[in-house]
């Protein structure tokens, strides 16, 4: 049904019809949600808007986009004030054209000369347009309409520009008859007494339409009882919206601080659904591609790491800042995750934390480093634990191919795990490095390592993780890389406050103390709760620093 039908049906029935004035999308939905059974675009509101008098400055094209955007913010009717149709009777037909290609329910015309005035501005000479030359206009507006049940209201300011009754009767009377399906009679008088009376002389079935904007203590009811069919309350949300923004930003500007004025102000949620967030973030879950537009990184390089393994290399910056032929680990982390299209990164520093700096990355910092572990660091980013997330250890080097493969993963967990820990080499990558004691999985599905690995195409899942897995129990070695969904990270972040409440000060798996625990100790203790935590096999194609040699292999293996 068209917002047009719509209207004709409010016409057929006995209730009278309501409208209130908007000026854009949002004061047209507050408008629906009051309950008004139409929207008034209204040209004085729209005009104030831009900050111009309401007297044909603004054009019918500037108009019309307004119009079209409170048109599509509401499913209830609009009937769009045009003042005098822009025009003559010619510019009446484009214009209807264009109103009603734009959805728009109705136009309302009047009979003021152009360039019009607000009817009620004050020391204005009015001239109207002769009575012919305007129901020429109305003519005009019923022949350019495509959709039967499109309304043409016609407007009469006779009774504003002092020219009495009988040429306000004579006038109306001669719109209805050229073919207006409604008349609006116009006042500024502070008593109803004019429209009443013109109403009561009204001897055709064209329905009347009043604004009751002067006469402002003459209710519903009482117009619809005297013949009225619509009221329009024009300009009331602007004009209300206008006085409570001065106050509110002058004592905004006297306090100094936004809490002076929240008692003033929605919250931004109901900013948020009256504008359609929900839809909006629905719509992005059903149709746009699960991809890394939509993924934050956290990269966790707060800690020091093997000191006696590391120094003199980490006296003077952290492990993430150690240089690699002329960029640190940390600017080649970033530029991968700027490769695979994650845009938002962020970064928990630690240890000489004023030494880790980048542009365009949002830093966290733990001053707790010492006494503290990965997982208490990555908590530290807990206001970018939102939604889709990527977490990485800030002292590993990856391809690119392996974070690309990761964020496909649909499940709520997914950790990369290597599987070439299980050849014997004492390197990185491999379940026997001789100080990291690397973080190991058993996996339920035990794959072959060799040169020639392939990986199934589908995701396996973790059944144990630690670092004090022997080789027996773990066939992988999880690698610091993991993806969490938007309910992932939801767990993540429920599992570990509800951990922390628990075990504060006491061990938690294989920590001395929750504050020590690793983020595997934490991911065991989701598989311990049932919770699936998916694993993405690789077969190397990875680096981290732990030692010396681990640095010296890394700026052997890397390229450029």
């Amino acid at each position: 049904m068209t917002k047009a039908s719509m209207l004709r049906k409010l016409l057929a029935e006995s209730s009278p019809i309501v409208l209130a004035g908007a000026h854009n999308g949002i004061s047209a939905r507050l408008v629906e949600e009051a309950g008004f059974n139409a929207v008034w675009a209204s040209g004085f509101e729209i005009s104030g808007s831009h900050a111009v008098p309401d007297a044909n400055i603004l054009t019918m094209a500037e108009n019309l986009a307004v119009t079209k955007n409170i048109n599509d913010s509401v499913g209830i009717p609009v009937i769009a004030d045009c003042d005098n149709g822009y025009g003559n009777a010619i510019n009446v037909m484009r214009m209807v054209e264009e109103y009603e290609k734009a959805g728009v329910a109705a136009v309302c015309i009047e009979d003021n000369v152009f360039p019009k005035r607000c009817s009620f501005y004050g020391d204005v000479k009015r001239e109207l347009e002769s009575v012919e030359e305007f129901a020429g206009k109305i003519r005009a507006a019923k022949q350019a309409q495509r959709d039967p049940d499109f309304v043409v209201v016609a407007r009469t300011e006779a009774l504003i520009a002092g020219w009495g009754m009988e040429e306000a009767l004579k006038r109306g009377r001669a719109y209805a008859t050229a073919g207006a399906d409604l008349i609006l009679i116009h006042s500024k008088s502070s008593s109803p007494e004019e429209v009443l009376a013109f109403a009561k002389a009204w001897d055709m079935s064209t329905p009347l339409v009043c604004v009751p904007t002067t006469y402002n203590t003459t209710g519903v009811d009482e117009l619809s009882a005297a013949n009225f069919k619509v009221v329009i309350f024009a300009n009331h949300g602007f004009r209300a919206a206008v006085k409570n923004m001065s106050e509110t930003l002058k004592e905004l500007r006297n306090a100094g601080r936004a809490a002076a004025v929240e008692d003033r102000i929605v919250p931004l949620k109901e900013i948020y659904r009256l504008i359609g967030v929900d839809d909006l973030q629905a719509n992005e879950a059903e149709y746009l591609p699960t991809d890394a537009r939509n993924v934050t990184a956290v990269i966790v390089a707060a800690g020091k790491g093997f000191e006696n393994e590391l120094m003199p290399l980490i006296a003077d910056r952290p492990k993430a800042m150690l240089e690699v032929k002329g960029k640190t680990i940390l600017e080649r982390q970033v530029e991968s995750l700027h490769a695979s299209a994650v845009r938002k990164v962020a970064v928990v520093r630690g240890y000489m934390k004023e030494k880790m700096v980048l542009p365009e990355v949002r830093f966290y910092d733990n001053d707790r480093h010492a006494e503290t572990n990965v997982l208490a660091s990555l908590l530290c980013a807990e206001e970018s634990l939102k939604g889709r997330v990527v977490v990485l250890y800030g002292d590993i080097l990856f391809d690119e191919s392996i974070l690309e493969k990761l964020l496909k993963s649909e499940a709520d967990v997914t950790l990369v795990v290597d599987h070439a820990g299980r050849d014997g080499e004492a390197s990185n990558g491999n379940g026997n490095h001789p100080v990291s004691h690397p973080e190991m999985v058993k996996t339920a599905r035990r794959l072959n390592n060799s040169a020639r690995f392939i990986p199934d195409a589908g995701l396996n899942a973790a059944l144990k993780i630690g670092r004090g897995l022997n080789n027996d129990e773990a066939n992988a070695e999880f690698i610091g890389m993991a993806l969490f969904s938007e309910k992932g990270t939801e767990i993540l972040k429920s599992v570990y406050h509800d951990a922390q409440q628990k075990y504060a000060g006491k061990p938690f798996h294989e920590a001395k103390t929750f504050e020590q625990a690793s983020l595997s100790d934490l991911l065991q203790e989701m598989i311990k709760r049932d919770i699936e935590v998916a694993c993405l096999d690789i077969y190397k194609g990875w680096m981290e620093v732990d030692t010396f040699d681990d640095y010296r292999k890394m700026w052997a293996e890397i390229e450029k």
